[in-house]
């Protein structure tokens, strides 16, 4: 059994990282879903990759902007996105690579 002081000096946050983090991510990644509560206390839902054990939100905009795509590259096996603004006024831009 750890002590106290140890255990505190090894933790990390969990965190939740944005799929526009990832270099290149494959279209055969698992999506899960989480649950987050919002600054009022509401609870949300948001889907997530899991990338070496990180979990890396994909928002909506990026699943749709892929659907398109795959529609007229159904072979696409990795892509990027790219991620340009903050908060409500982010856009994110899927970049196919192979």
């Amino acid at each position: 059994m750890a002590k106290l002081n140890e255990e505190a000096s090894s933790y990390e946050a969990p965190t939740t990282k944005n799929i526009a983090d990832l270099e290149s991510v494959s279209v055969e990644l698992e999506v899960a879903d989480r649950t987050g509560k919002g600054q009022d206390g509401e609870e949300f839902k948001y889907k997530v990759v899991i990338v070496d054990g990180v979990d890396y939100r994909v928002p909506g905009s990026v699943l749709g902007s892929l659907k398109e795509i795959l529609k007229s590259k159904p072979t696409l096996k990795t892509f990027k996105v790219s991620k340009q603004g903050q908060g409500m006024n982010t856009k994110y831009f899927v970049i196919p690579l192979e």
